[in-house]
């Protein structure tokens, strides 16, 4: 029977400080260039262990963009 190879896994550098505590002001639905960085390019929200924010801002965040996207300020879904 073949053995299976393990492929090793990249590691991804996640910052270590949070973007909102850095900058000192909360996710705000109208301000749409801040929560792009934290959108991926198919339009799903980045995880918090990716994005390095901290679980107070992420929960903001969340629905800051969700809000973005029912007043038509983001998309759902990026189409290509």
């Amino acid at each position: 029977m073949a053995e299976k190879r393990r492929i090793p896994k990249k590691k991804i550098t996640v910052p270590k400080t949070c973007f909102f505590c850095v900058e000192k002001k909360m996710p705000w639905y109208s301000d749409v260039a801040s929560l792009q960085k934290f959108v991926t390019d198919r339009g799903k929200i980045v995880v918090r262990t990716r994005s390095g924010i901290c679980a107070k801002h992420q929960r903001r965040l969340t629905t800051a963009i969700k809000n973005a996207r029912h007043l038509a300020l983001m998309p759902f879904v990026n189409r290509d």
